[in-house]
């Protein structure tokens, strides 16, 4: 995980530069720059697109940027207010997510392949409902191959204290489940 402070490409045909070489070891880089490696957008023949309006788009995207960065790869660059995530949390990377604020959207940019679409959507629409649920913002994705995008949001603060109480019960049950055994 790197959050630095570093200029992050928010494009998603700009990939973060990869570092290490066919022998396996890797040098390290720079000062100041990153180690995530995102595959080719080639490899991402799907882009999901998804314009959130709101006047807290920075705040927004750094939030949701670093939120997520602390189980998959990610970046979000002050200076630009832009960043992105590399859905790399088992392995290579399934999906590459680009954030942009602009003065009156957060813009969000999935790069993926067909099949991870609909979860992918969801798991990056679903944190920023809950982070905008005093906005009450609602994210609505459209697929470049024209098949139905997701849509998250808007969610009330019953649908969180509810989501909050479901991963208590499930910790609790998971919990309870190891020490029977």
């Amino acid at each position: 995980m790197n959050l630095s402070a570093t200029p992050a490409p928010h494009s998603s045909n700009e990939a973060p530069a990869a570092c290490g070489g066919p022998s396996g070891s890797t040098p390290q880089p720079p000062a100041g720059e990153s180690t995530a490696v995102a595959p080719a957008p080639a490899s991402f023949p799907l882009a999901s697109t998804a314009s959130v309006p709101t006047q807290r788009a920075a705040r927004y995207g750094k939030q949701l940027v670093t939120h997520m960065a602390h189980k998959v790869t990610g970046e979000w660059n002050e200076s630009s207010d832009s960043g992105y995530l590399l859905f790399d949390r088992e392995g290579p990377a399934v999906g590459r997510f680009d954030v942009s604020a602009m003065p009156s959207a957060l813009v969000l940019e999935l790069r993926t392949t067909p099949e991870r679409a609909d979860h992918l959507e969801h798991v990056a629409g679903i944190h920023l409902a809950r982070f905008g649920v005093r906005d009450a913002l609602t994210i609505s994705w459209r697929r470049t191959d024209g098949s139905a995008g997701t849509t998250q949001g808007p969610l009330t603060a019953a649908d969180i204290e509810a989501h909050t109480h479901a991963k208590k019960a499930a910790r609790e049950a998971t919990r309870e489940t190891g020490q029977a055994e």
